[in-house]
């Protein structure tokens, strides 16, 4: 199979700044000041466009499968089956989601587990139904990168994945910062959020590849059409970007970590440059695209988004909480709502299941939670 690699700046930080809100640090002392919204810079309010009732709701229909170990990414087979990636033990296991069964597919070779990095994000090729390939980012010895794998369901479990394939190299790793969540979008093309691995000013450096969101083509190629020619750089000055979703009009939104105060939500515009290290949260600064909606880190420390019923729905891992944010256009047309608040721990993965619900993942196995019994798991919602 033909390698496509771009390699890119490998710095990468080993120490944790002080007072980092990360993936969830122990909360700060002092109340949390409550989530505000905020008009985005891009073209936000649609005209025509309806805006969802300004409070939802969301009901637990049942736990889907538990006993998992530090589970981060999550895809969705179209005949049914969800693969679910483990962060420290760099495997992938299908999760049968009528009867709980798990079956892993294999351990993906090159993964070299450390603090927040080891076998993050993963989707499926566009042309799975012909392809069978499961696309996964994660933390080598050297760098971070993204691999693509065959998957035979007719083999031995344990044996079913392929060997990994590179196509795209060189994204900065660290202890802390190592973004992770890919997706392919309406597009076709593969996106990717990054993190700037604690080197802050790689987020501003548009020749670096951390601190961004990047887009590819399947091969690893940069896309057609990207803002800045030649370059995968999608966006730039972001901290952290763990959370990608697409609403339906096509519009792309992303979930970002901050440092001290604010965590975001923001509507992503090719080419912007969204702040970080500069801002943090809101700024008054026109060249800086503001987010559609902030928290205090206590609140959020936002992992994955999805896109139901008129809203994006946000996992908080230190917030021990789900987020709804509803819309109107590229702007939050209510302030945001929290469910399931300590409720189930700290949440890592959501994603849409069709109509209505999603399939949550949480987080209490990935060193700075509490597990309990039956910890980790997946749970269906229904939401509104």
């Amino acid at each position: 199979m033909q390698r496509r690699a771009v390699t890119g700046v490998l710095a990468a930080s080993l120490l944790l700044a002080a007072g980092c809100s990360s993936e969830g640090s122990p909360p700060g002392q002092g109340a949390a000041p409550s989530p505000t919204t905020a008009r985005s810079s891009s073209a936000g309010q649609a005209a025509g466009e309806a805006a969802p009732p300004a409070k939802g709701s969301v009901r637990v229909l049942r736990t889907v499968a538990e006993g998992l170990n530090s589970p981060w990414g999550l895809a969705q087979l179209p005949g049914g089956g969800l693969l679910v990636s483990s962060r420290d033990k760099a495997t992938i296991t299908r999760i049968d989601e009528k009867t709980g069964k798990k079956t892993e597919l294999g351990t993906v070779s090159g993964v070299a587990p450390e603090g927040e990095g080891g076998l993050l994000g993963i989707a499926l090729s566009p042309r799975y139904a012909s392809d069978h390939m499961i696309y996964a980012y994660f933390t080598s010895a050297s760098d971070n990168r993204i691999v693509r794998m065959l998957y035979d369901a007719r083999k031995p479990a344990g044996e079913q994945l392929g060997a990994p394939d590179t196509i795209f190299k060189g994204i900065p790793k660290g202890v802390i910062h190592n973004g992770g969540r890919i997706a392919f979008g309406p597009d076709g093309m593969l996106y990717a959020g990054t993190g700037e691995s604690g080197e802050r000013g790689l987020a501003q450096d548009k020749k670096s590849l951390g601190g961004k969101i990047l887009r590819l083509t399947p091969e690893g190629a940069p896309a057609p059409g990207n803002p800045f020619p030649g370059s995968p750089v999608y966006t730039y000055g972001h901290r952290n970007v763990q959370g990608l979703a697409w609403d339906g009009k096509q519009r792309l939104f992303a979930s970002e970590f901050g440092q001290d105060t604010w965590d975001e939500l923001n509507a992503i515009k090719p080419g912007d440059n969204y702040g970080w290290p500069v801002v943090e949260g809101r700024s008054t600064d026109p060249k800086y695209h503001n987010p559609i909606a902030q928290w205090h880190t206590d609140e959020a420390s936002p992992s994955g988004i999805a896109y139901a019923e008129g809203s994006i729905w946000m996992a908080g891992l230190r917030g021990q909480r789900l987020w709804r944010i509803p819309l109107k256009g590229t702007e939050a047309s209510a302030p945001p709502q929290a469910f399931l608040t300590d409720t189930y721990g700290r949440l890592r993965t959501v994603a849409s299941a069709g109509g209505g619900k999603l399939w949550l993942v949480t987080s209490n196995t990935d060193g700075r939670g509490s597990p309990k019994k039956g910890d980790d798991r997946i749970l269906e919602l229904e939401v509104r």
